[in-house]
């Protein structure tokens, strides 16, 4: 059991990741605001989640302009995929082996 638990992910930990990582994996990008209203997310916290989620490499951020207002979206980089499905996988072998 050990091992399957050595297997999570540190990153996917927190409930808010773990959601933030969810939409992401079934959409292409999700602005900003979009995450906000979907996750229920105060702004410094949603920041929080995904600043750290782009520090590991898992998150990729793109910032523009729609006329004056800057958009912020965030979209997920290959090795967040697969750092993410490795979770899953983690999670699943867990339940399976209880």
């Amino acid at each position: 059991m050990k091992d399957l638990l050595a297997q999570f992910n540190k990153a996917f930990e927190s409930k808010a990741r773990l959601n933030i990582m969810s939409v992401l994996m079934v959409n292409d990008a999700m602005s900003f605001n979009a995450f906000k209203e979907l996750l229920g997310l105060t702004d410094g916290n949603l920041a929080t989640h995904l600043r750290a989620l782009e520090e590991s490499g898992y998150v990729a951020v793109q910032k523009q302009f729609i006329g004056r207002k800057p958009n912020t979206t965030y979209s997920t980089t290959d090795a967040g995929r697969q750092a993410f499905a490795d979770h899953l996988t983690a999670l699943e072998e867990f339940i399976k082996n209880m």
